[in-house]
């Protein structure tokens, strides 16, 4: 069962193919294991990202999962990774728009247990490594930026740079509205809202959310957050 329609799926990997570096196949000695070709691992990594499952899941005889990983890692390093999102994203901008009227931001906590240089000492996991990741999404839960840091980190220090990924989307509309809950209830918040010219719409501290805000904004990004989880995306 493929996880996308090859109608769908064809013209997004020729799309990538045209990003990828050059990279030789050849051995001096003509003797090693032929390398696995791009377009294998391209689709196995969009099976890893559709249906949520562990690389060694869908490793088989056609690549290992140490050959999924690398070649994501490789991908990533030449900045491949970061370019494909920024065609996609453009691509869903002119096909049926991004609402960048109301954005909201949030973070989540996920368990590391292999660390890595932004893990950090989970607060909700007994001091076990964890990472916590703040992600922005537009007003239809379409995800603009996400920034990584230690699990042990606050929420607010993490929103300047995450709402650093709106400079690169280009006009913007006049006002944007950012939607954030109650651990972002702050003066330092709101200057920093005030100093980029964004319009905050912050929880109260000690104050129920109003229904209709939290089902039509927060609950966006959250859902968003969920989804990233079950496919180990950690930005």
């Amino acid at each position: 069962m493929p996880a996308i329609q090859p109608y769908i799926i064809e013209p997004i990997f020729q799309q990538f193919l045209a990003l990828l570096p050059p990279k030789s196949t050849e051995h001096p000695l003509g003797c090693h294991r032929p390398r696995i070709p791009d377009r294998v691992v391209f689709e196995k990594l969009v099976q890893v990202l559709v249906f949520g499952c562990a690389y060694w899941r869908i490793a088989d005889e056609t690549c290992s999962a140490t050959t999924l990983r690398r070649r994501r890692d490789e991908w990533i390093e030449a900045g491949v990774m970061d370019e494909l999102e920024e065609a996609a994203r453009e691509a869903y901008d002119r096909v049926i728009g991004l609402q960048l009227a109301d954005v909201a931001v949030d973070c989540c906590i996920t368990k590391a247990p292999c660390g890595g240089e932004k893990a950090g000492k989970s607060p909700v996991d007994r001091g076990k490594q964890g990472l916590k990741r703040s992600m922005m999404v537009d007003g239809e839960g379409i995800p603009l930026g996400v920034v990584a840091a230690g699990a042990n980190r606050h929420d607010s220090p993490l929103l300047a740079p995450t709402l650093d990924a709106l400079n690169s989307l280009g006009g913007l509309p006049d006002p944007v509205s950012v939607h954030l809950d109650r651990g972002y209830d702050s003066d330092v918040t709101r200057r920093l809202l005030e100093e980029r010219g964004l319009s905050g719409v912050i929880s109260e501290r000690g104050k129920p959310d109003p229904l209709e805000r939290f089902a039509n904004r927060v609950d966006h990004v959250q859902r968003c957050g969920a989804w990233a989880f079950t496919r180990r995306i950690s930005g």
